[in-house]
């Protein structure tokens, strides 16, 4: 190889070195990019799931707490999820979710202070909620053969749900995805080019 080539090369070496450094620090952050995505679809895929699908299949339900009648246990905003159980089964002392006689017949998850039997077989209950001073002002009867028993509660995955599924939050997180998929998109279109242009300018001056 003559004096002429080799300096030559030595000059085109660099200039691919420096090339591919841009290039390696966008695929590693393509690669980081590509991981946070899956991770968040594998997320929502999990929630879907579990707040969808799950309660047709395991036959548990979840719930948002909305008051404090039941803290520090269950705080405004947890979730509670609950399970069948045996209303034969049901024990003073046991959480559960029912719905109430009065009012606005609404799901009350309380805690059981009394037990009894009437003449016609059905239970019959008294409930509490560990904040409150007296017990619930109503007697309420347990028509069917479950009840539904606080298994676990979830920390404020109740208020997330809902600030999540309010129109202008799930629109806004609709579009940003849409945005940032094209935002890397077309960032991967133009530094390939930009590559590209860089590799052709170099063979050129060689």
């Amino acid at each position: 190889m003559s004096s002429t080539a080799v300096a030559r090369h030595r000059a085109i070496a660099p200039a691919k070195a420096t090339a591919a450094a841009p290039a390696r620090r966008h695929s590693g952050l393509h690669r980081v990019a590509h991981l946070l995505s899956n991770l968040a679809t594998l997320a929502c895929l999990v929630a879907f799931l579990g707040l969808a699908v799950g309660p047709h299949v395991f036959g548990y339900r979840t719930a948002t707490m909305l008051t404090g009648s039941m803290s520090p246990g269950i705080d405004p905003g947890d979730m509670v999820v609950t399970a069948p159980k045996p209303t034969s089964d049901l024990k003073i002392g046991d959480v559960i979710s029912y719905q109430i006689p009065v009012e606005d017949h609404r799901v009350e998850t309380h805690r059981v202070t009394r037990i009894t039997t009437r003449a016609d077989g059905l239970i019959q209950i008294q409930t509490k909620g560990d904040a409150n001073e007296g017990v619930d002002p109503w007697t309420a009867v347990l028509s069917s053969d479950t009840v539904f028993e606080v298994k676990t509660v979830i920390p404020k995955a109740g208020s997330v749900i809902r600030v999540l599924s309010a129109p202008v939050i799930r629109h806004g997180i609709l579009w940003l995805g849409v945005g940032g998929v094209l935002l890397l998109g077309l960032r991967s279109i133009w530094t390939t080019k930009s590559v590209g242009t860089d590799e052709d300018e170099r063979v050129k001056g060689s």
